[in-house]
């Protein structure tokens, strides 16, 4: 590998990651065209369904510059026809002599294929350029495409003593400015948000996207409300969004109540529960996994945030921290979920720590999409 690769891969990944949030079921993948040590060509998947990052860079380099140039792409080109004709062709018709690729496709079916192909047909193939870059900017999609469930972040906003509110069962707000705007962000990245019937009660959220210098993209909102308790008037079933509410209720819930929040613009789905009454989040996970969602970001309260935890459902963790305490009488950060020793401890790894304002972000990895998998491996067999 030599530095030159890596800077284009670079650019690459930076094309990439304009696609976040936007792409789903597919992956970030960006694509750079070199020729001459000059980049001619430029592109990235925007959405399933549109030309491939690989399609979109020959189209902006155009067909002189391509010939005997080198292709950079974040994630193995296809060999196989889906919505889009394969990009292995697309390539070969280029006249690109030669394909530098950041990371091997993760689908077991095809793993491997695409490259093999191109080296086939003569065309210099060179992998595994800035591999685990290319593999964290797409976290959902590996565990997606391999276990069928959905990316999982835990996201919460709280005091330096882990409260979420100020009181129990009030409202208000914690942190501060700056860490509003990098929660929009995120919800813009996400596929879906995720909240308990009980926040939704206290704080009446909306649950948008809200970015000052350019139009956001609403996520999916999705509540778990096992009763349905949700009134009818809630902002989210009120407020103008392109974004659809789904709700997650029970099997005895009032039919009466699912067609009045029906009636109101909300799609309810009947699940299972668990010995709380609570409704099945393995369940809930497979729904949107099917649904060709990639991403949740969840957002609370205490007692969804503990039995995501309890459940061992959590791979990403996303936490707020403001400088000040609350004490005892404020809402923690999670109820239902304890561990006994430190040993017990499900820990952090690839901690980053950021500073938006006065606040502390902490952010940290539970669990690889490898380890993902293996955990709920037999989720979307049983449901």
């Amino acid at each position: 590998m030599c530095r030159d690769d890596t800077e284009y891969m670079r650019l690459a990944l930076a094309e990439a990651a304009k696609g976040l949030g936007r792409t789903s079921p597919n992956p970030c993948v960006g694509a750079v065209i070199v020729r001459d040590n000059v980049v001619v060509g430029r592109g990235y998947h925007r959405r399933a369904g549109t030309p491939h990052a690989e399609v979109n860079a020959i189209a902006d380099a155009g067909s002189s510059a391509c010939r005997g140039a080198t292709i950079y792409v974040t994630l193995e080109p296809c060999n196989h026809s889906g919505r889009t004709p394969p990009c292995t062709r697309a390539i070969l018709a280029a006249g690109i002599r030669r394909v530098v690729v950041g990371m091997k496709d993760p689908n077991p079916s095809v793993a491997g294929g695409g490259m093999e192909f191109l080296a086939a047909q003569g065309i210099e193939v060179t992998g595994g350029v800035l591999a685990e870059e290319c593999r964290r900017l797409n976290f959902p999609f590996l565990k997606h495409v391999t276990s069928g469930l959905p990316w999982v972040v835990m996201k919460a906003g709280m005091s330096l003593d882990g409260r979420i509110s100020y009181r129990q069962g009030a409202g208000g707000v914690i942190t501060g400015a700056a860490s509003h705007r990098l929660v929009h962000r995120l919800r813009d990245r996400f596929d879906a948000i995720l909240i308990g019937v009980g926040t939704a009660l206290v704080d009446d959220p909306s649950l948008t996207t809200r970015i000052a210098e350019r139009v956001g993209r609403d996520p999916l909102r999705v509540v778990l409300d096992s009763r349905l308790r949700l009134p009818v008037d809630a902002r989210m079933l009120q407020q103008s969004s392109d974004a659809a509410t789904w709700i997650f209720c029970g099997p005895l819930a009032s039919s009466t109540r699912e067609a009045e929040l029906t009636d109101a613009g909300a799609m309810v789905h009947r699940v299972g529960v668990n010995e709380q009454g609570r409704v099945d989040l393995e369940q809930v996970l497979v729904k949107l996994g099917r649904a060709g969602l990639t991403s949740v970001l969840v957002e609370g309260g205490a007692a969804v945030h503990g039995s995501f935890l309890r459940r061992d459902l959590v791979d990403e963790v996303c936490l707020f921290l403001a400088p000040f305490f609350i004490g005892d009488e404020g809402m923690p950060v999670i109820s239902g979920f304890g561990i006994d020793s430190a040993g017990a401890a499900a820990r952090l790894h690839d901690v980053q720590i950021e500073r938006p304002g006065d606040d502390i972000l902490v952010r940290g990895i539970l669990h690889c999409p490898e380890d993902a998998t293996a955990r709920t491996q037999g989720a979307c067999r049983q449901w």
